[in-house]
């Protein structure tokens, strides 16, 4: 079901799969990639002790905050078009955060 604002899920030494919403104020954390299956609206923390070869893979990016391997990005304004709301990958690059849209 949909993580509600203000929960919390952690998947240890492994990758995260959620079947569902991120709401707004939840916030779901990984030490490998996150694959959501529904709208992302909270928070996506993937590769969490490290892996900077993680990435966060959604099928409508509207968080609060993403990051991989300690590296965040707090999304306080509209992304454009190709990627709000749609289907996106977050992956870091060169210790920067790159958001791409995913082709369908």
């Amino acid at each position: 079901g949909p993580l509600r604002s203000g929960q919390r899920i952690y998947a240890r030494n492994s990758d995260l799969i959620v079947m569902g919403l991120v709401s707004q104020g939840a916030e779901v954390i990984a030490d490998g990639n996150i694959h959501i299956y529904g709208p992302l609206r909270g928070k996506a923390m993937a590769g969490a002790h490290g892996d900077t070869t993680a990435r966060i893979f959604t099928t409508g990016l509207d968080a609060e905050l993403v990051a991989i391997a300690g590296v965040y990005r707090v999304i306080d304004a509209k992304l454009s078009d190709d990627i709000h709301q749609r289907p996106a990958l977050v992956q870091l690059e060169k210790d920067a955060l790159r958001i791409k849209p995913l082709d369908q």
